[in-house]
């Protein structure tokens, strides 16, 4: 039997609202810290302002992401979300590192189609180290980036085990992507994702570009569910 895909996203919102509820609401990532309380493993969800679904005041999902998916991987929730929030003290506060963060990588590209950027523009996303001169000349941007993430506002799920966060993470991605299929709650025409450089934002309407073509399941949200109410 096939899936009800916008039964199955009210599901979600549902959970995702009770969780809001559990965390006393959603952090701005920009307001957080290492010591805001958060779980050593997770999977965690991104809005943005201005952004909701069809109903004009549910908060739209734009990004669902998690960390550790290795068996090698020591990375912890908090510092994947560091990652992403960028510095904010030391010799470059502010700012940040896109070559570590493709959510950066992919809001920087945005950015730059949208505004220009043209110091920053010719290096940005172009291999996994910088010399301190490339640095430099993308830093304006770095900042710009580090500003639209610091921003939104997150929610997050403990979720310890590694298979879960991996089935929570690729299902809901799915459930949550307009690509190839009938969209539901699209993104509005302001939305920033419009002008990303890789055609799976565009389409999909989230800041991610795995799993977007997949075909949702039920399995997500029943275990994004089961995570909520534990």
């Amino acid at each position: 039997m096939s899936l009800d895909r916008r039964a199955a996203l009210d599901e979600l919102y549902a959970a995702i609202g009770e969780l809001r509820t559990r965390l006393d609401g959603a952090r701005q990532l920009a307001d957080a810290t290492g010591r805001s309380g958060w779980p050593d493993q997770g999977v965690y969800l991104f809005f943005e302002a201005g952004e909701y679904r069809e109903d004009g005041v549910t908060p739209r999902v734009t990004r669902v992401g998690t960390h550790a998916l290795t068996a090698t991987s020591k990375t912890r929730l908090w510092t994947r979300l560091a990652q992403h929030r960028g510095s904010v003290g030391g010799t470059n506060p502010g700012g940040g590192n896109h070559r570590g963060s493709v959510f950066r990588l992919h809001v920087g590209t945005a950015l730059i189609a949208r505004d220009g950027w043209p110091g920053a523009a010719p290096t940005w996303g172009r291999g996994s180290n910088a010399s301190r001169e490339v640095r430099n000349q993308e830093a304006e941007l770095e900042r710009a980036v580090s500003r639209f993430i610091g921003a939104m506002p997150v929610l997050w799920l403990d979720v310890p085990e590694r298979a879960d966060r991996r089935v929570i993470e690729a299902g809901l991605i799915a459930l949550l992507s307009d690509a190839g299929r009938e969209s539901l709650d699209p993104p509005s025409q302001t939305w920033l994702g419009h002008h990303a450089n890789r055609d799976a934002i565009r389409r999909s309407g989230l800041w991610n570009v795995n799993h977007i073509y997949e075909a949702p399941n039920r399995a997500a949200v029943d275990e994004f569910c089961r995570h909520v109410l534990r």
